[in-house]
C-alpha cells in the first residue's frame, strides 16, 4: 500500500516507516524538522530511511494548510498515519501556541485530506496525557477523560473528538492510539532513558521528578510498532463496532469507524527501580536531584490494553532490563562512551 507517515523523521515514525518499508509498502514520509530537539538526530533517522527503496521525503508543515491539500491530490495514499505533533507536558506550558498550530490546525488539515480523497484508515497518535487527573488505575479507555493537566494533553484530546465527528459525520475510518511511555533505540532526547543515561555518562546528576515517586508503563518501540502496523491492518467500521448480541461487552462507539485503544506494556515500573536498572546497565551510578512534582505530571500511568489484545492480538513482550540495554547499546554506539 502507499502509505503517508506524518513525523516520519520522528522516534515512532522513523520505527513505523522502517517496519512499513520492510514489508513492501510505498512510505511518503512528512516532518517539518523543527528545532523542539536536536535536527541532527532527525537527519540521521531520515538518513536511514533515504536508503530504502519505497520511501520519499517531504519536509513540510502540517499547518501550511494548501500545501497538504496539494500533498494529498498530487499522491493517492490508501491509509494515513498520523504522528506528528508537537510534544511535551513540560513545553507546553512555556509555548502553548505551538500546540494548538502543531496538534490541532495540523490536525485538521489531515482530517480534511482523508474527508476528499477516500483515505481506507486514518490511524493517529493520542496518548496517555489525556487520563490526566485520573486515579483509578489501570487506565481504561472506557474512563471518563475530561480533566486534562496540561495544553498538550487536551490538545490530545481534541484530536479524538475531531476524529470521532469526521467519523460521523464523513464515514472515515479512524483509530487513536493512546501511548504510554515510549522508548528505545533511536529515542528523543527530552524523554527519561536518553536524558538520564546522557547525564549519568557526563556525571552530571540526574533530575527525578516527585522525589522518585512516580511509576511509568514504560513501552519498548519494537512492541509499539508491532501494535501499530497490527491496528493499522484492521481499520474499524460501523458492523464491527455495533454489539452482536445483548450478553457480549458493547462498544463505546456503536454504529461508527472509530475506536481508541490503549497502547502499552501493561506492566507499570517504579521510577526508581527503572533508574536502578539503567544504572546496571551502564555498569555506573547515577547522582541524583530530587525534586517536587512539576505542573502537568501526574504521578503515575498504566495502560489497560485488554481491548487492543481483543482486537488485534498485541501483547508486548519486550522487558524493561532488554529494551534498556537496546537502548544503551545504540547510545554508545551513535554517540560514543561520553555519551555526547
Amino acid at each position: 500500500m502507499k502509505i503517508l507517515v506524518t513525523g516520519a523523521a520522528g522516534f515512532i515514525g522513523f520505527h513505523l516507516s522502517v517496519r512499513l518499508l520492510a514489508r513492501g509498502d510505498q512510505v511518503v514520509g512528512l516532518d517539518n524538522l523543527n528545532a523542539y530537539y536536536d535536527v541532527a538526530l532527525k537527519k540521521a533517522r531520515l538518513a536511514q530511511l533515504q536508503e530504502q527503496n519505497g520511501f520519499r521525503f517531504l519536509c513540510e508543515d502540517l499547518v501550511n494548510r494548501d500545501s497538504i491539500a496539494a500533498l494529498f491530490s498530487e499522491c493517492t495514499f490508501d491509509q494515513v498515519v498520523h504522528l506528528a505533533a508537537q510534544p511535551g507536558v513540560r513545553y507546553s506550558l512555556e509555548n502553548p501556541h505551538a500546540y494548538i498550530d502543531s496538534n490541532i490546525v495540523g490536525f485538521l488539515n489531515i482530517l480534511e485530506g482523508c474527508r476528499h480523497h477516500q483515505i481506507s484508515h486514518l490511524l493517529y497518535a493520542s496518548s496517555s496525557s489525556v487520563y490526566g487527573a485520573n486515579s483509578r488505575l489501570p487506565f481504561s479507555v472506557r474512563d471518563r477523560v475530561d480533566q486534562p493537566l496540561s495544553l498538550y494533553a487536551a490538545t490530545k484530546k481534541a484530536n479524538e473528538l475531531m476524529a470521532y465527528t469526521y467519523s460521523h459525520l464523513y464515514g472515515i475510518p479512524t483509530t487513536g492510539l493512546r501511548f504510554f511511555t515510549v522508548y528505545g533505540p533511536w529515542g528523543r532526547p527530552d524523554m527519561a532513558l536518553f536524558l538520564f543515561t546522557r547525564k549519568i555518562l557526563a556525571n552530571e546528576p540526574i533530575p527525578v521528578f516527585n522525589h522518585g515517586q512516580h511509576q511509568r508503563d514504560f513501552t519498548y518501540v519494537d512492541d509499539i510498532i508491532e501494535g501499530v502496523v497490527r491496528v493499522l491492518d484492521c481499520p474499524p467500521n460501523a458492523t464491527t463496532n455495533t454489539p452482536p448480541d445483548p450478553g457480549k461487552p458493547t462498544s463505546p462507539h456503536p454504529g461508527l469507524p472509530y475506536q481508541l485503544y490503549n497502547i502499552g506494556n501493561n506492566q507499570p515500573v517504579p521510577l526508581m527501580i527503572y533508574i536502578q536498572t539503567l544504572e546496571a546497565v551502564l555498569g555506573k551510578k547515577a547522582q541524583l536531584q530530587l525534586l517536587p512534582l512539576q505542573p502537568g505530571d501526574v504521578p503515575d500511568t498504566y495502560a489497560d490494553i485488554s481491548e487492543l489484545e481483543q482486537a488485534v492480538g498485541f501483547r508486548p513482550s519486550t522487558s524493561v532490563r532488554t529494551g534498556i540495554e537496546r537502548f544503551v547499546a545504540w547510545y554508545l554506539d551513535y554517540y560514543g562512551t561520553t555519551g555526547s
